[in-house]
């Protein structure tokens, strides 16, 4: 038995790595839909006529259907019983969504439109994101959580590598960079998003097929089923935990604010920086703004593809450093790296910063769930899932409303600035991490196997 928290749980039955492979699959599908949406909103926007100052407001929809939907369906798979499991059902659903909003976003006609289904997409999204991460934490015994999120997070970058990349596959495959629909959208950017409607559903399909929910014991359907139905109920566990939550979760909330701050500015200017700075100008009918668009799909590909092998590449460090530092030192080589991109002029010379960033990014997607995850309740994995994604998306909400109130009377207008502002912020959450207490998480027994001892040591 483990003594973990609050209660004493039987260990749960060790997986193979490739077990835990199969698991993960499905993120890849999730992550390379958000990997177009990262790379090519911004820039679809632009071709509908957006202003550079309002994009931010554009990107509402991400962390709004964040701040709903996750706490909510995070709550409600915690009470879900079903044949198919409790976590099944949600991402199931939502890759199906996430499908539809993939193929009909790239043809949308006016602004409005690919707004109103970005909203669509993102819920979509969110419905699957959820559900997937405490399916991961139900799934997985205390001491493989860090292969596990680890593990995830490796398919974050290897579905976002693929995503920024598939424009300029499709180049080489033959397509022509500079043909457009009647919205000056590019065919390559359409047919990314056909690709991501197939992966995403696919992927999510494999998992299911290859990885079924443990089956709850007697014990644990009729605690669900003892709980009062309804969704003012629902809301009450999401009310009692915010009151309950750990001191862990509290203090890693300062470290999100800082870096998806941080995030949301890089990801809204990122293009239009590298098309000022490199290619001096940003409107979006010249052949240096496609051009800045297909600079950007290759560096944010190379990030990915350095996050996908340093998520593997960080099992190790983490094991022995413990994730709050290497959290602290990945985070740091993004701010470096942020700070030094408007000084670059050589688009070869910006995969050197994009190192870091690749680095921060594996971190990002595992480090804070392994340090969350040894401080919450196992029955509570859903809720908690789910309000620790609010402090994701409350940060970004904070800079849709506030970056355009300040972007040209103190950043000038210059989408550059927007990126110095980012490494800023990285820096910050770097110094934030080292704040964080984190619990001890149990070694795993001697006599266990090797997959056994893919765990964190103590801080």
């Amino acid at each position: 038995m483990n003594t973990t928290g609050h209660t004493t749980t039987p260990r749960k039955p060790l997986l193979s790595f490739w077990q835990i492979i199969n698991m993960n699959i499905g993120f890849f599908g999730i992550q390379f839909s958000f990997g177009l949406q990262q790379s090519s909103m911004s820039p679809i926007y632009k071709y509908l006529g957006a202003d550079e100052a309002s994009l931010p407001y554009l990107w509402l929809a991400g962390p709004m259907t964040g701040l709903i939907v996750q706490p909510l369906i995070g709550a409600m798979s915690d009470r879900t019983v079903t044949r198919w499991g409790r976590r099944t059902p949600y991402f199931l659903i939502g890759a199906i969504l996430c499908s539809l909003g993939l193929l009909a976003m790239p043809f949308s006609p006016t602004l409005w439109m690919a707004a109103s289904l970005l909203w669509i997409l993102d819920a979509a999204n969110n419905v699957t994101m959820e559900p997937y991460r405490a399916f991961v934490s139900d799934k997985l015994d205390k001491t493989q959580h860090s292969l596990g999120f680890l593990t995830q997070s490796a398919f974050t970058g290897l579905g976002q590598t693929l995503a920024y990349l598939a424009p300029s596959l499709l180049v080489l495959l033959g397509m022509d960079k500079d043909a457009v629909n009647g919205s000056h959208i590019p065919h390559i950017v359409i047919a990314a998003f056909m690709v991501g409607a197939v992966f995403s559903i696919t992927s999510v399909l494999w998992t299911l097929k290859t990885t079924p929910e443990h089956p709850l014991t007697d014990a644990e359907v009729a605690h669900i089923r003892a709980k009062p139905p309804g969704w003012r109920h629902t809301l009450g566990d999401i009310g009692v935990a915010l009151r309950e939550m750990p001191d862990t979760m509290k203090q890693l909330a300062w470290v999100k604010l800082f870096q998806w701050y941080a995030m949301f500015c890089y990801w809204q200017y990122i293009m239009l920086s590298l098309s000022a700075t490199l290619y001096g100008t940003t409107d979006p009918a010249s052949q240096g703004f496609r051009d800045a668009g297909l600079l950007n799909g290759q560096i944010g590909a190379f990030y990915n593809f350095v996050a996908f092998l340093g998520a593997f590449a960080l099992m190790p460090f983490t094991r022995r450093h413990g994730p709050k530092a290497m959290h602290s030192v990945c985070l740091a080589l993004a701010g470096a790296g942020m700070l030094s991109i408007p000084l670059i002029h050589s688009p070869a010379l910006l995969f050197i910063p994009m190192i870091g960033v690749g680095l921060a990014w594996a971190s990002i997607m595992g480090n804070p769930y392994i340090m969350l995850a040894g401080s919450i309740p196992p029955a509570r994995t859903g809720v908690y899932m789910g309000i620790f994604n609010m402090f994701i998306v409350i940060p970004m909400i904070i800079q849709i409303f506030t970056l355009p109130l300040y972007y040209r009377a103190w950043l000038g207008g210059h989408p550059e600035n927007v990126i110095r502002l980012a490494g800023a912020l990285m820096l910050c959450a770097a110094v934030a991490v080292l704040f964080v207490k984190i619990k001890p998480v149990l070694k795993a027994a001697p006599q266990l196997p090797a997959a056994a001892l893919n765990d964190p040591q103590p801080q």
